[in-house]
Order: structure tokens, then C-alpha cells, then sequence
């Protein structure tokens, strides 16, 4: 699989985790922890593959290397943001607002990877080079989860 594919099955997961997690209510707090846990880890994941092996690569690239500048500091935000609900109980009435906010910001980070990197990556990189990274981030990610 090559590492655009293996990057928007993740998006996909991750969206239907973010809309699950954002119809819950102050009274399912239980289903609202364990969404969460799940959106971390798979979020924390997804962001080590790119980060460590696919934005790199596209940073190396003339052509991509803005939009890979961009994404470190989009995983940022969220991560800043994400630190901030972890410190706010389950059923109180401002987690579904910081929730909002984080889900948001990964939708817009999801649209300008899939509208415009995705399109520059395979603009600057040959389909070889393309399965090269995804069997790298697919090693990479079993690893992460495996730990």
C-alpha cells in the first residue's frame, strides 16, 4: 500500500471516531473516555508515521516542503488542544466546546492533506517511492501499536 493510501484510511477511521465522539452528551461520560482514549491513541500514531517518516520525506522535496512546514504545525495545535480536554472531566459542559475545536481542526488538517499534500506528493514522488514510505509507515505504525 502505498503511504497516501494508508494515510487516508486512517483519515477515514479517524473522522467516524471524531463524529462518534462529538454526538455524545454530558451523561455518557463512560462512552465519551473511552472515544477519546481511542482518538488519542490513534491520533498519536498516525502522527508519529508522518512525522517521522512521510513529512520528513516530503520536507526534503522543493516542491512539498511548505505544506510539509504547515502540517508539523498543524499537529501542534491539535496536540495543544488535546492536552487541554485531557485536563477537563468527561461530563463537564465546556468538553464537548474543547472537543469542537479539536475535531475541527483535524477535519481542516484531513482536507488540506487530502486536497493539496497528497496531490503534491504525487506530483514529486514516483509510485516506487510512494509504496517505499507506506511499507515503512505500515512496519512503523504495527510497531507503535504493538508497544
Amino acid at each position: 500500500m502505498d503511504a497516501i493510501q494508508l494515510l487516508k484510511d486512517d483519515h477515514e477511521k479517524m473522522k467516524k471516531l471524531l463524529s462518534e465522539a462529538e454526538q455524545t452528551t454530558e451523561q455518557a461520560a463512560k462512552t465519551r473516555e473511552e472515544l477519546f482514549t481511542t482518538i488519542k491513541e490513534e491520533l498519536t500514531v498516525h502522527e508519529t508515521i508522518e512525522e517521522e517518516i512521510f513529512y520528513p520525506a516530503l520536507k526534503d522535496h522543493p516542491k512539498t516542503k511548505e505544506i510539509a512546514l504547515e502540517a508539523y504545525e498543524e499537529h501542534h495545535v491539535v496536540d495543544m488542544v488535546m492536552a487541554e480536554i485531557e485536563g477537563v472531566a468527561f461530563d463537564d459542559e465546556t468538553w464537548a466546546a474543547k472537543f469542537k475545536v479539536m475535531k475541527e481542526n483535524i477535519e481542516h488538517h484531513i482536507e488540506e492533506e487530502e486536497k493539496e499534500m497528497f496531490k503534491q506528493a504525487r506530483d514529486a514522488f514516483e509510485k516506487q517511492e510512494l509504496e517505499a514510505l507506506g511499507e515503512r509507515m505500515t512496519a512503523r505504525k504495527e510497531q507503535l501499536l504493538a508497544a
